[in-house]
């Protein structure tokens, strides 16, 4: 299977052989070397992580030898049980912890599990942080702690409640609104954290017509759980069937948000960023960030409001870093994240949720009618894979400079291809999965759906 190393974390399928799945023995490995990372960057004699999970069956395990090996390193553990990312990047500054990490492989298969890793700040570690956790990864010889110096375990109940508080307490959030409008909703919460947060949110934000899919937090999702329209028909059906306002989707860790218009067709997982930016930026002076992957239109309605939108690579922290860079008002990632740094700086499906709420209970407009008020341009998605095979990204990068000379070329993040049209195809290979990703954009889908295929079948050219 596949085990998948970076600063960001680590990420494998569970089983099977040490090194080349996520084992106990890699797990430990991988913990020893943050909580040397921890120990290196804290003055504290007895640091202390937040350790939060999703509801993945793998999760109860994963988390015992985490903390497990970081009591025996002299590192207290704080424990809030099933939680979503965005709520134990606010409880690692809440509890003024030394750092973080979350148990979740997000939208990827049951199969799969992680470890992703946060700095005192709660978000995900920097480049030059990074490079000190890989050090240790790498020299990671060291003594644990004699029996008076372990570090304690303590399990402090969900930090979800507070999550929900400081959302409430947002400027930008209208609970008098959201209520007034009496919202009815389907959710579908694939049988994760989102099954433990999203409908106290609904609740706490004044909504009472609520119908959850697939709400035991079992950790045997009920479909795919990429929140993509693929998988997503349940949910569709429901919101039609349910004559429901619109649908939320979550993926299992709650940090990408995706709608369903009242038509039961998808709001298009691109768009969530548009329509909470186009909010913000109505009510608060500032610029925008999203990736090189994300679509356009963030930066038609960034300029159409008198701002300036910037491009980052792929990744929430590179994201973040450029949001800080630029003094962003809201920024995030076209798979559904929405960063809104009023709260904090990391992707969050609820504070989306709450934004979106409000946006849409001001205007008065249908979820439709809000779609149609942004520009239409259609992202294909799609990935090749590169398990068992060795691909030279690099030759790939000069094959295109050579076949496609009208293009401008941008390489901040594997290579985006930037049409005389403004249409566009971004290649780069994943963090997550042993595959290239090929996305295209362009102002219909059939057109960028052709865009990428061409561009696929150039890559398969250049490896043969």
């Amino acid at each position: 299977m596949t085990l998948i190393s970076s600063i960001s974390g680590i990420r494998g399928t569970i089983g099977g052989e040490p090194g080349n799945n996520l084992t106990p023995e890699d797990i430990i490995r991988f913990t020893k070397a943050f909580g040397l990372y921890i120990r290196h960057s804290s003055e504290k004699q007895q640091p202390t992580v937040v350790i939060g999970r999703d509801a993945r069956v793998s999760g109860p395990m994963v988390e015992s030898l985490v903390s497990g090996t970081l009591a025996a390193m002299g590192i207290h553990s704080l424990i809030p049980g099933v939680t979503t990312t965005p709520t134990t990047e606010l409880a690692v500054k809440h509890y003024k912890a030394d750092g973080g990490i979350i148990i979740t492989a997000s939208h990827n298969p049951a199969e799969w599990n992680a470890l992703k890793l946060l700095n005192k700040h709660g978000e995900f570690l920097t480049q030059d942080e990074g490079k000190i956790f890989n050090n240790f990864l790498q020299n990671s010889s060291f003594s644990y702690v004699p029996y008076n110096l372990t570090g304690n375990i303590q399990h402090i109940g969900n930090f979800i409640d507070q999550h929900i508080q400081k959302i409430l307490a947002l400027p930008l959030v209208d609970v008098k609104a959201i209520r007034e409008a009496d919202f009815t909703i389907v959710a579908d919460v694939i049988n994760s954290a989102g099954a433990v947060a999203i409908e106290p949110l609904l609740r706490a934000l004044g909504v009472s017509n609520i119908h959850i899919l697939n709400g035991e937090p079992s950790g045997i999702f009920a479909h795919n759980p990429e929140p993509l329209p693929a998988h997503l028909t349940e949910l569709s059906d429901a919101v039609v069937s349910y004559k429901a306002h619109l649908g939320i989707s979550v993926d299992p860790d709650v940090d990408r948000l995706a709608l369903v218009m009242e038509n039961g067709e998808m709001f298009g997982e691109e768009y969530t960023l548009v329509a909470v930016a186009d909010y913000v930026l109505q009510h608060t002076p500032g610029n925008t960030v999203s990736n090189l992957s994300s679509t356009r239109a963030l930066k038609d309605i960034t300029q159409r409001a008198g701002y300036s939108y910037s491009a980052s690579a792929v990744g929430e922290v590179n994201v973040v870093r450029k949001m800080k860079e630029t003094a962003a008002v809201i920024g995030g990632e076209g798979n559904g994240g929405v960063i809104y740094p009023e709260i904090h700086y990391g992707r969050d499906a609820l504070t989306g949720i709450a934004l979106l709420l409000t946006h849409l209970a001001r205007s008065g407009k249908t979820m439709t009618q809000l779609r149609k008020s942004y520009p239409e341009y259609f992202i294909a998605k799609h990935k090749i894979s590169t398990e068992g095979r060795n691909i030279g990204f690099e030759e790939i990068k000069t094959h295109f400079k050579n076949i496609h000379k009208e293009c401008l070329f941008d390489e901040t993040d594997g290579l985006k291809l930037i049409f005389p049209d403004e249409d566009w195809v971004h290649l780069r290979t994943s963090n997550t999965e042993p595959i290239i990703r090929v996305y295209a954009e362009s102002t219909n889908a059939v057109k960028a759906d052709s865009l990428a295929r061409v561009i696929m079948n150039d890559i398969a050219t250049c490896i043969q």
